[in-house]
């Protein structure tokens, strides 16, 4: 970036020369700070980040508004743009506490992550997966960006279950990590797309959304969802395919697909009415109804809901006992259970796949992400 002066107006005059030195020169360590950090802080961040440094170095928001359709730059300039008239002062110093948070979080999260969890499997990076008292969880490991699932994440869990399936555990589990159990599809996976590939990626999207929840249909063991927060979008569809689903009572569940212009996916057009009804089905998919863990135990997608301060101590103790059961047995009852809808299930995945590939091309969809962004760059 081409360095400018930075223009005190008289009413600073009053500040020395050795704290403004020490202010830029805190700014500088911050910039480079920010280079050594291993952990991608998140788009959210990022833009925080570009905004405050643009403000620190250039004043207000001075270039023109790009098109509506170019997402990262759109979402750059609504950033810069909403910090008004912010002095530079003040960019600098939000800057460098920001960086510094960053680093301080990491250095934590260092610490915390040195002992390596007995049992882990290797090869993950978004997501942590263990066996261990014949039970293999996998943990949706992206507490910063609430476990929203991006491209690799869809590809990891497919992984890990493939594996589950094989691997001599009892009992497979789904939890989350951190406060989230998850916030759906990562909306930044779309961002990166330039006009000219937006086919591809609504075709590859659908392939990979297609054999994501193919894994939950054909999966052969027992799998219990352990929902240990707010959930979202295809992370609550995908409940419809578990065995058992076990929610904290600060546990959340929400499908805003018609929000953003999509439609449901996870079999959940076929499975939803079938467990609660029509009526309930379509206030959820359709009008975005978000239900609440007793809600959503009332209506027969959660099978039990725990109070959150006992939530963890009380389901882990029944699930141990469940892994303690004869392992060949359930596999074959569940199959017996499976058996008759797997074929209607597969097709259900495969017609909601057709459709929301659709749907990701349409006006409706992009003006739908346009506006998530814009309220998201808004500091």
């Amino acid at each position: 970036r081409r360095a400018e002066a930075v223009c005190i107006p008289a009413i600073h005059l009053h500040m020395t020369a050795a704290t403004m030195q020490v202010s830029q020169k805190d700014f500088e360590k911050a910039q480079e700070q920010l280079k050594l950090l291993k952990k991608d802080p998140g788009n959210e961040t990022k833009l925080k980040l570009y905004a405050l440094f643009k403000q620190a170095t250039e004043g207000p928001c001075n270039s023109p508004k790009p098109g509506m359709l170019d997402f990262v730059k759109k979402a750059k300039w609504d950033a810069w743009n909403s910090l008004g008239n912010l002095s530079q002062d003040n960019a600098r110093q939000k800057y460098t506490e920001l960086v510094s948070s960053l680093v301080s979080a990491e250095s934590a999260d260092q610490k915390k992550n040195a002992s390596p969890e007995e049992g882990r499997h290797d090869g993950y990076e978004t997501i942590l997966v263990t066996t261990k008292n014949n039970i293999t969880k996998i943990m949706f490991n992206r507490p910063d960006k609430k476990n929203a699932i991006n491209d690799k994440m869809y590809r990891e869990i497919i992984k890990a279950l493939e594996e589950a399936g094989k691997d001599d555990s009892t009992i497979a589990v789904i939890t989350g990590n951190g406060d989230y159990y998850s916030s759906g599809n990562d909306l930044n996976n779309f961002t990166k797309v330039q006009p000219s590939e937006i086919e591809k990626m609504a075709r590859d999207g659908a392939v990979l959304l297609k054999e994501f929840v193919g894994h939950f249909i054909d999966f052969p063991k027992p799998l219990i969802a352990v929902v240990n927060g707010p959930a979202i979008g295809i992370c609550v569809t995908v409940l419809g395919l578990c065995d058992v689903v076990y929610a904290s009572d600060r546990a959340t569940f929400h499908c805003p697909f018609s929000q953003l212009g999509q439609s449901p996916e996870g079999c959940s057009s076929y499975l939803f009415p079938k467990i609660m009804g029509l009526a309930k089905a379509n206030e959820i998919l359709l009008f975005n109804k978000k239900l609440t863990a007793a809600e959503a135990c009332d209506q027969g997608l959660v099978t039990e809901v725990f109070p959150d301060r006992t939530f963890q101590k009380e389901v882990w103790a029944r699930l141990e006992a469940y892994a303690s059961l004869p392992k060949n047995s359930l596999a074959v009852s569940k199959q017996l259970l499976r058996s008759m809808e797997k074929e209607k299930l597969h097709a259900v995945n495969s017609k909601e796949c057709e459709v929301l590939k659709e749907r990701w091309l349409s006006d409706e969809f992009v003006n739908a992400i346009v506006s998530f962004f814009q309220k998201k760059s808004k500091l």
